[in-house]
């Protein structure tokens, strides 16, 4: 199992951008694709407190449900980066 889990919808540009990103890092990750209908998400506001993708969970650095495609990006990029 991988330390970073991504929640993410098929056909989200902000959640492509987060995987575009966790790919050219290398990182393996978990993805879990929400439903479509924001009432129906309910795990994802569990995590991060609102309903929207992409979210992260880093267990490995502490991080619980980091939303916001840009801040996701700078955050991997900082933590994972070269």
């Amino acid at each position: 199992m991988a330390n970073i889990t991504l929640y993410e919808l098929p056909g989200c540009p902000y959640c492509a951008k987060v995987v575009d990103k966790l790919n050219e890092l290398g990182l393996e990750y978990d993805s879990i694709e929400v439903p479509r209908a924001h009432g129906e998400r309910t795990e994802v506001e569990n995590v991060s407190g609102q309903t929207g993708v992409p979210v992260i969970v880093d267990e490995e650095h502490g991080v619980d449900g980091m939303a916001e495609s840009d801040d996701i990006v700078a955050y991997l990029g900082e933590t994972y980066g070269a």
